[in-house]
């Protein structure tokens, strides 16, 4: 069954750097689209980023040229590299998988930028 676990997440300054992972197993990771979203308290879930199957991205106009997102299909993992970190980015980030019609979510992992 598809199972996807993010990772990587935590408390940091305003300015720093996280890399989150997400490790997918279940399906033929390189041959599908991954995305990157997140929820604040009170907010709606927020796409973030998004690596199609061969490496083609897409990013939130509020992250562009701060975060990057990255496949390795070799580990089937989903990279983020988060850069320049805000107050606003604080959420719970989770990996997103369309699969045959259908949603498929981690549990998120939770970033926390405070000083």
């Amino acid at each position: 069954q598809v199972q996807l676990v993010e990772s990587g997440g935590g408390l940091v300054q305003p300015g720093g750097s996280l890399r989150l992972s997400c490790a997918a197993s279940g399906f033929t990771f390189s041959s599908y689209a991954m995305s990157w979203y997140r929820q604040a308290p009170g907010n709606e879930r927020e796409l973030v980023a998004s690596i199609s199957w061969i490496s083609a991205t897409n990013y939130a106009d509020s992250v562009k040229g701060r975060f990057t997102i990255s496949r390795d299909n070799a580990k089937n993992t989903v990279y983020l590299q988060m850069n320049s970190l805000k107050p606003e980015d604080t959420a719970v980030y989770y990996c997103k998988l369309p699969y045959y019609g259908m949603n498929y979510w981690g549990k998120g992992t939770l970033v926390t930028v405070s000083s």
